[in-house]
């Protein structure tokens, strides 16, 4: 306990900022994640084969917690312990160097597909093979197994001791680091912003030329909210994660520079944010939330003679 505080003092109050910033993100965001996967497991959003969408939203959620526990993680326990899972244990090693680069690539790819499903759902009067529910989740298997594939070398050729007795993250065969920020800056930002901004932007055209047709009313609403949901979050995305990758491709410094820490903390800042952004641009989505706080369940019903029947 006395090492913990000895160590927590001799930090800046910037650092020690970031630190519990870090701690919050975790603690909050996971809280977060979390009610957000309730809402989307609630009655009015179990109807997959209508909005398949849904099936990406929960993957999305799962995957925004568990980035919360990589890097992040370490910059909390790096200021106020000392140590990072990188390099405290050979298993840790492996773990969290796979760990960091499969969650962040996974959620990235996931949002494109969010944008590709959205395109298609408001250019398509009807269903494509991409949009149906069964389908969706062959994608995302698919995409989730791809990346674990992608990233197995970590599991397998990385960490070893140094005569020194200290863990290096690399492999004894070829240099991992910073390689591997270079590919994950075009894996995890550079081709999905490029896709999102196209996908995006072919929403938007059809959302205003729907505006102005004699389509369909309900249809119009069907999707114009949710996407409207959906392309924001992916824009903020882009915003908030594109910085911190080129700093960790480009100007990574050991030991972590504040500056590295605070666009981190942006970056996963972004991870929080699908609740407080589904809620106050998702019709659907605040009503649930609103009756859970409330306690009323939206499929009751009230019987003759003021009986509440549940159905």
């Amino acid at each position: 306990m006395s090492t913990t505080t000895t160590q927590a003092s001799a930090q800046s109050p910037e650092s020690l900022f970031v630190a519990y910033y870090s701690l919050t993100l975790i603690v909050v965001g996971t809280l977060l994640n979390l009610l957000t996967l309730f809402v989307l497991c609630r009655p009015v959003f179990r109807n997959t084969k209508k909005q398949p969408v849904i099936h990406y939203m929960r993957a999305i959620a799962i995957f925004d917690i568990l980035m919360l526990y990589g890097w992040n993680f370490d910059h909390y326990l790096q200021i106020i312990y000392g140590y990072i899972l990188l390099t405290y244990s050979i298993p840790t090693c492996k773990m969290f160097g796979f760990f960091n680069y499969f969650a962040s690539q996974t959620s990235a790819w996931l949002r494109v597909f969010v944008c590709l499903d959205r395109y298609l759902s408001v250019s398509r009067l009807h269903q494509t093979w991409l949009s149906r529910s069964r389908n969706v989740l062959i994608i995302i298997t698919c995409t989730i197994l791809f990346f674990i594939l992608f990233n197995l070398h970590f599991l397998i050729f990385t960490c070893f001791f140094r005569a020194s007795g200290t863990i290096n993250p690399n492999s004894r065969l070829y240099r991992i680091y910073p390689l591997w920020d270079y590919i994950n800056l075009g894996i995890y930002n550079c081709a999905p912003f490029l896709l999102m901004v196209v996908f995006n932007s072919a929403v938007i055209y059809h959302l205003i030329q729907r505006r102005n047709t004699s389509l369909v009313q309900q249809s119009r609403i069907q999707h114009r909210t949710i996407s409207i949901a959906l392309v924001l979050t992916t824009f903020l995305f882009s915003l908030m994660t594109i910085p911190a990758t080129i700093m960790a491709a480009f100007f990574f410094t050991t030991p972590t520079s504040l500056l590295a820490k605070i666009l981190d903390a942006m970056l996963y800042t972004y991870h929080i944010s699908s609740f407080p952004l589904y809620f106050f641009t998702f019709s659907t989505f605040r009503q649930e939330v609103i009756a859970i706080i409330t306690c009323k369940l939206n499929n009751q019903r009230i019987a003759p003679g003021g009986t509440t029947i549940v159905g």
